[in-house]
């Protein structure tokens, strides 16, 4: 058997869940850097930071890995890729990363496109900020940090004090915010993988961003997900690739260096069916990826190292049709300020740390195993527990009923978790 070395870079749920997919070929042979409980059970952790380029380098070489498989953002960012040199990455150079780095520079890469988003400004001086709000008091403000902020660095406010204090916040962070027109309607998520010679759709899905039910509270990184996502049919689908993707990608592949990897794009979709672009992100997202990773089946080697190779157009591996849908158990406290340190009951790592999935598992993310290997929560994201059928519904009991077996003091998850998609929530009433 022809064995391939993997290097996965990262340690959250977006990570156990790629790893889950990868091994699902019994070639890989996977080292996770730095990994979690689960990822140590599917191959090898390696005691090396997500943001440590230098270490991944030196590691990838002492490895001699195949392929490295890039899950966060930030080491693509600092030019993981590009040190990575002749080595096969799943994952963007830093001209491309920049796209998620960047609020301003992700904008104007949408203008040379020629793709849907919404009225904006860039505000770069404090003494224009007024100016900038009054263009857009109409609505509630949108205001975008300009860098990298963990799912965490949008206001959605209708407070002109508060989206005042957030954008010179902003300023002083990063040198410059984007201000932009509130786009109504529905939000929705799509994966791309993209290379050189073309590019591949994963069914959409669809993200729960604020910490409480009805979509109240503050932003997070995440609280769960589902895929499909209704709000796409068949029609928006044809919209957003031929109006978002296909000019993406051809912007994309007239630069030096073609983009590599999956490119996340965030969607609104108005009351028309239309879709805009809310964002770029440059990998899968978290938890996303939990939700889309199964329907590649046994195939994720095959297309990440395409990808990697400029020849996704050559893989023919069917998309899979099944409904997903993911909760993700918080820690107390959370997003503001998480309590960590707590044992997790029932939560058995022989079981989770498997490449073969069953009708529902758990991913894990912020946990790590005391002096008796007891697992305790390290983040404020602990774990998500996702349910996969033939409907929305029948994965959502499954992923409810599979997390009523954990236990863990003072954490929350949302009861709600595809409600928008018409998913029935016993529980809620």
């Amino acid at each position: 058997m022809d064995v391939r070395r993997v290097l996965l870079v990262g340690s959250g749920g977006r990570e156990h869940a790629l790893a889950m997919a990868l091994t699902q070929d019994s070639r890989v042979e996977l080292h996770t850097a730095p990994g979690n409980p689960a990822t140590g059970r599917l191959g090898t952790n390696h005691p090396v930071g997500a943001g440590d380029v230098k270490g991944l380098i030196a590691l990838t070489e002492d490895l001699d890995a195949h392929l490295v498989v890039v899950g966060p953002e930030a080491p693509l960012c600092d030019g993981l890729a590009d040190a990575l040199g002749d080595r096969l990455c799943f994952g963007p150079v830093a001209a491309h990363a920049a796209l998620e780095g960047s609020k301003s520079f992700a904008k104007e890469a949408m203008n040379a496109a020629g793709v849907p988003t919404a009225e904006h400004v860039i505000v770069r001086r404090a003494g224009a900020l007024g100016d900038a709000l009054d263009r857009f008091a109409d609505h509630p403000w949108v205001i975008k940090q300009d860098g990298l902020a963990g799912g965490k660095g949008v206001l959605v406010s209708d407070n002109r004090e508060q989206a005042e204090a957030f954008a010179l916040s902003a300023i002083a962070t990063s040198g410059s915010v984007v201000i932009e027109a509130f786009l109504p309607g529905e939000e929705a998520s799509m994966l791309v993988l993209m290379d050189g010679s073309g590019y591949r759709c994963l069914p959409a899905s669809q993200d729960h961003k604020r910490v409480g039910e009805g979509d109240e509270g503050p932003n997070t990184g995440g609280m769960g997900a589902y895929c499909p996502a209704p709000v796409v049919t068949p029609d928006v689908q044809a919209k957003v690739e031929s109006r978002i993707v296909a000019p993406m990608h051809a912007h994309l592949s007239a630069q030096e260096v073609p983009y590599r990897g999956v490119l996340y794009v965030g969607l609104m979709v108005d009351e028309h069916g239309d879709p805009y672009v809310v964002e770029f992100n440059v990998r899968f997202g978290d938890p996303e990826c939990q939700v889309t990773m199964p329907l590649l089946g046994d195939h994720a080697l095959d297309w990440f190292t395409a990808v990697a190779q400029d020849r996704l157009t050559d893989v023919q591996h069917p998309i899979g049709d099944s409904a997903l849908l993911t909760v993700v158990l918080a820690s107390e406290g959370y997003p503001s300020s998480a309590v960590t340190g707590r044992a997790i009951s029932g939560l058995d790592l022989d079981t989770v740390a498997t490449a073969e999935q069953g009708r529902a598992w758990v991913n894990l993310a912020g946990v790590k195993l005391d002096a008796d290997g007891t697992p305790i929560s390290s983040g404020g994201r602990v774990l998500s527990v996702t349910g996969m059928g033939g409907s929305l519904q029948e994965a959502a009991d499954l992923a409810y009923a599979c997390l009523a077996g954990l236990g863990l003091d003072g954490a929350h998850y949302r009861r709600d978790i595809g409600a928008r998609a018409g998913v029935q929530h016993p529980a809620l009433n």
